[in-house]
């Protein structure tokens, strides 16, 4: 099958290639970009000075002679614009402003007191408008805003189902847009942290990931051959709605034995249990000075972690998994457990160049993911598939 398109795609894809390589690897040389990207010098010479005369790429000095004239060393001009990236939780909406290289500059939280579409549309539009008025003076401004939400999302950024929050078929990203005049992208929450992870955090390179997002409920951020996958109409990776107990406890999904009600933040509202605390940093408190109730639930929900991780791990067969959200704050008191389970119940040959780790993001994987698709949306991620 043969790919073909006018000079104009063309020259859009180059510079698409361009500005990406310069974005993921800079510093680096016009000579060291026709290496790269197997564009020939002339090509990356005339597009690299269009992406300065728009200020996404800055040229910062002479390089190292490899004999001859010094090179001139080209930089991503990370600071051109700026992103909010946001997570809506159950509890709590936290937000992040960041440069167009994921650097936070600024970060803010609101708790959530109810799950009512105008109160919670309410709190975004406060917490946005603060972000957008501390954000500096850039050649672009807010370029965008992304959200990652607990629930499933279509490709036109329409809440299709969210039963944590009591939401169905919410239009967010038609109402931020209409709020606030920018470019809105709005996706899972378990996806959004596996792009942070992917290209921030401890999966850079990785071509094959499960990224667990392990919070007020349970969902899963799929990469296979270093894209991510999203299933045939958009919804994979509701794994917290795996069943694990065939008559276990009813779920808000209209389901049983979730496992997101044994192994996230959902197992603290057991009123039969004697725990000193019910939210995660609370217990990480009392965990860190050796409280045995909050040992003990760390290491139940570690246990439970293991069992469905086990599942997806026999299912995907990944390099590595990701243990994200607002859990990963306990990696020390649920990775024992965890490991053990997997040790225990996985296939022999799935657990070969297995690695299992938490977030390096920790609980900011998702919103840095979030801002990294606003970001992508911004600079034209440009590429042709067959």
């Amino acid at each position: 099958m043969k790919v073909t398109g006018d000079q104009a795609l063309v020259k859009k894809i180059n510079k698409s290639i361009i500005l990406h390589t310069i974005r993921r690897h800079s510093p680096l040389s016009r000579a060291r970009v026709s290496e790269m990207t197997g564009l020939n010098k002339a090509t990356v010479s005339n597009l690299v000075a269009e992406l300065c005369g728009q200020e996404l790429v800055t040229e910062v000095g002479p390089g190292e002679s490899s004999g001859g004239r010094k090179p001139l060393i080209l930089n991503f001009n990370a600071m051109a614009g700026s992103v909010i990236g946001i997570e809506l939780r159950v509890k709590q909406l936290t937000a992040v402003l960041c440069d167009l290289g994921g650097s936070i500059l600024h970060e803010s939280d609101f708790s959530l007191e109810a799950h009512e579409l105008p109160y919670v549309l309410e709190q975004m539009r406060i917490l946005i408008s603060d972000l957008i008025a501390k954000a500096p003076a850039t050649p672009y401004g807010i370029v965008g805003i992304g959200v990652g939400v607990p629930g499933m999302v279509d490709e036109q950024g329409v809440v299709l189902f969210a039963p944590n929050l009591g939401w169905e078929m919410v239009n967010l990203r038609a109402l931020l847009e209409h709020e606030f005049s920018v470019p809105v992208t709005i996706d899972n929450e378990a996806n959004a942290g596996a792009q942070g992870e992917l290209n921030f955090g401890a999966a850079r390179d990785v071509r094959h990931l499960l990224y667990i997002s392990a919070g007020s409920g349970i969902g899963s951020g799929i990469i296979i051959g270093g894209e991510l996958y999203k299933g045939a109409r958009g919804y994979a990776g509701e794994t917290g709605h795996m069943s694990i107990e065939a008559k276990g406890k009813p779920c808000s999904c209209g389901s049983r034995g979730c496992w997101e009600l044994y192994a996230s933040e959902k197992t603290y509202d057991n009123p039969g249990l004697t725990l000193p605390a019910r939210t995660t940093p609370e217990l990480v408190r009392y965990a860190a000075n050796g409280q045995e109730d909050a040992l003990r639930h760390f290491s139940f929900i570690g246990e439970y972690l293991g069992i469905g991780v086990t599942n997806l791990i026999n299912s995907f067969n990944p390099e590595l998994i990701v243990i994200g959200g607002a859990l990963s704050e306990a990696e020390e008191w649920l990775g024992e457990p965890l490991r053990r389970v997997v040790a225990e119940r996985t296939l022999p040959y799935h657990k070969q160049q297995l690695e299992i780790t938490f977030s390096k993001l920790g609980s900011r994987g998702t919103m840095i993911g979030a801002g990294f698709s606003a970001v992508m949306h911004f600079l034209g991620n440009i590429r042709v598939t067959l």
